[in-house]
């Protein structure tokens, strides 16, 4: 059966189905995305060491912006005068903006939190300032984005019962107040926070849902949790939201931890994982990570990955790769930046068809064996 959701200029349909495991197309006005899906991270407006030109040509159809990196540099009010985050980066696809709450919670200095938001201090300069939930609607209607965050408290790990139930039950207040003010043409999400704690997610779910979002998050997983806390939560958490909304869990990017979390339910995820990784010399292939910068690979005159077909794979060695990088060249960060990211969105590709195919069971053993 084709389930179909559609609100806000946004329509989600679920094609097929595996288990709980579910392959659809989420529609926008500026884009059409295939589920499961993966956002790279445009941190500030770029994904770093890649262009927009290129990141469209090797697969991806949508692009993660943060809303505290944008609105402390160049300021939202900058980048609304230049035509809005999509002109302002050149990047004409779907963008989705996180709310801003995680980075406060992880990027900013002494922070102080309040019934109506959250006071701190930048990390750039130390300046003053404050953003609570009107705040930070105001600045992603600014930008423009497609799709939108409430904004949350992000607990961190580990958490008291008692302060993440505090945490939570803010995350609700603050939840509320920005579908009371959701911009026309902008669809938005509610994020489930609970920490580690069951009962904790299902109350925070059930708050959430009851308010209504046009689709649901589910945040502060991948905080320094053990992996087997982070897999129940994912299992649990996806019995609580409704069936006909895209599903997105919020800064996963492992292989592994997003398989389970798509046999879960889930439909969309984003990290800087493929890119920071990519970076630092770690690439993915179908037969696992591969280090470049190791002595094995001096005279390497073979692929990085023989069966990948993206434009390091087709035109450069292992061994031009390791010089690339041991040499601190600016194309070493491109080449495998264009890689991994490649990697993930061929990923992600092949595990649609196989749970169109129902073996997304045989997929997912194939790549745990892998990765």
């Amino acid at each position: 059966m084709v389930l179909r959701f559609k609100c806000f200029g946004m329509k989600f349909t679920i094609h097929n189905r595996d288990g709980n495991a579910r392959a659809g197309l989420l529609e926008l006005s500026r884009g059409v995305i295939h589920t499961p899906v993966f956002m790279p991270v445009g941190t500030q407006g770029t994904v770093k060491a890649i262009s927009p030109a290129e990141l469209e040509e090797i697969g991806a159809e949508i692009m993660l912006c943060n809303t505290y990196h944008m609105y402390l540099r160049p300021g939202y009010e900058v980048v609304e005068e230049l035509g809005g985050l999509h002109d302002f980066i050149s990047w004409k696809k779907p963008i989705l903006t996180d709310s801003g709450g995680f980075q406060v919670y992880s990027l900013a200095k002494l922070r102080k939190i309040e019934q109506n938001g959250v006071h701190f201090r930048s990390h750039l300069d130390g300046s003053a300032h404050f953003i609570g939930p009107e705040e930070s609607i105001e600045i992603q209607k600014s930008l423009g984005a497609d799709i939108i965050m409430a904004f949350d408290e992000c607990p961190p790990h580990p958490s008291t019962y008692e302060y993440t139930l505090h945490s939570l039950e803010l995350t609700a207040k603050w939840a509320r107040q920005c579908r009371d003010i959701q911009p026309q043409g902008q669809a938005l999400f509610g994020i489930v926070q609970g920490g580690a704690f069951r009962d904790l997610r299902k109350l925070s779910a059930g708050q959430i849902l009851n308010i209504g979002f046009d689709g649901y998050a589910v945040g502060g997983l991948s905080v320094g949790e053990p992996k087997e806390i982070m897999h129940e939560v994912i299992h649990y958490i996806t019995t609580f939201l409704p069936d006909q909304s895209p599903r997105y869990l919020m800064g996963v990017g492992d292989i592994v931890d997003m398989l389970e979390a798509v046999e879960a339910g889930f439909d969309m995820f984003d990290c800087v994982m493929p890119t920071r990784n990519a970076r630092n010399g770690t690439l993915f292939t179908s037969t696992g990570r591969l280090s470049i910068k190791r002595e094995e690979y001096k005279r390497d005159s073979g692929p990085l990955d023989p069966e990948c077909g993206c434009y390091t794979c087709r035109n450069f060695s292992r061994a031009y790769l390791r010089h690339l990088f041991h040499s601190r060249e600016i194309l070493s960060m491109r080449l495998n930046t264009i890689h991994n990211l490649y990697f993930y969105f061929d990923f992600f590709k092949k595990m649609r068809v196989a749970i169109k195919d129902e073996r997304f069971g045989a997929f997912k053993k194939r790549w745990i064996g892998i990765v």
